[in-house]
């Protein structure tokens, strides 16, 4: 076998586990090629040593000639030496090693993705390292690019995180990658952690997340009416007032969202910015449908109290049905399921 196939030598795996820096250089010294011996999951010395995060010794085999390919060795579960730290949490430590990697040009290891496709990026973000993660955007800004195998992107972990300075230095790369799981993206998160600031970040470069619908049909304006976040609704509103308009392709308007989960402070702020957004469904059923169907009887009030939707209270769905029918139904339903277990 080639040295690079060879199974690593007994002596140098416990040099690398212990940190022994004069093992290691002994063999070294002896036999170049000893260094480049691998374990069975494909494990070199460089990355035992970060593993258990023995920084001196990775320093001291950064020095010697065989560094080079260390550096780019990859192990059976996808990872680089810097990958191996970084998902370890040995932030110091994966900061040394990209600097050498930036030293020596090796872009490639920078932007390793493992098996799962994270790449070092998406590790620093998830464990939490918010310096080393503006490290590793100056050192190699494509790592913004990178979804891993959940359609993940560094953007979307760091809103999530509530990165702010970070996020500030993606928005800056242009073609940031900024998809998340389930069809969330970078506006679904800053909704959703309810970051009117993020928010307004993210709609100013990107006004398009705005409209984007993830896996339930639901855009961010959708997620906001949804999830009683006020404060960002505003935001992207001032933005944007046509955002208000917004149908989602399962034929819902954001007042039927609102209604649906009860959230008349929802409805007040997009009645504010947009006094004639829409109000029916695709079914022709109405917010005031909705609000009598899901029992929000605050909801049902602010709406025949509004000189804006009051006449709903006359409308028909394409049943052929008021939402005072409706009511008149669910109260009768009512009354009958609980006629039936007192008789019982």
């Amino acid at each position: 076998m080639s040295s690079s196939e060879a199974t690593m030598d007994r002596r140098l795996l416990a040099a690398a586990t212990s940190g022994d820096v004069a093992s290691m250089k002994h063999l070294a010294l002896a036999d170049p090629g000893v260094l480049l011996g691998t374990t069975p999951p494909g494990n070199t010395c460089l990355h035992i040593s970060s593993i258990q995060g023995h920084e001196e010794f990775c320093k001291n085999i950064l020095k010697l000639d065989q560094s080079l390919s260390l550096l780019s060795a990859v192990n059976k579960d996808g990872e680089t030496p810097l990958l191996t730290a970084v998902t370890r949490g040995r932030a110091s430590l994966a900061s040394v090693l990209l600097r050498s990697c930036r030293d020596q040009q090796q872009s490639e290891a920078i932007l390793k993705q493992d098996k799962r496709g994270h790449n070092a990026m998406h590790h620093a973000i998830r464990r939490g390292h918010r310096m080393l993660t503006l490290e590793l955007i100056e050192a190699e800004p494509q790592l913004s690019k990178a979804v891993n195998s959940s359609d993940e992107s560094p953007m979307f972990m760091v809103v999530m995180r509530n990165f702010t300075d970070v996020l500030d230095k993606l928005l800056e790369i242009p073609g940031s990658a900024c998809s998340g799981a389930c069809g969330f993206n970078a506006l679904h998160a800053a909704v959703r952690n309810g970051n009117a600031a993020t928010a307004k970040k993210i709609i100013e470069s990107l006004p398009w997340l705005a409209k984007q619908e993830n896996a339930n049909k639901c855009t961010p304006m959708h997620l906001a009416a949804y999830e009683d976040k006020i404060d960002v609704l505003s935001v992207l509103l001032e933005h944007d007032p046509s955002l208000g308009y917004l149908i989602s392709s399962k034929g819902e308007p954001l007042l039927c969202a609102a209604a649906s989960q009860g959230h008349v402070g929802v409805a007040r702020e997009l009645l504010k910015h947009c006094p004639d957004a829409p109000y029916s469904g695709a079914n022709g059923s109405t917010c005031l449908h909705k609000a009598v169907l899901c029992g929000h009887t605050e909801f049902v009030k602010f709406i025949l109290g509004s000189q804006q939707l009051g006449q709903l209270a006359n409308m028909l769905d394409e049943s052929g049905e008021t939402a005072l029918h409706l009511a008149a139904q669910t109260a009768t339903r009512r009354w009958s399921l609980h006629y039936s277990f007192t008789q019982t």
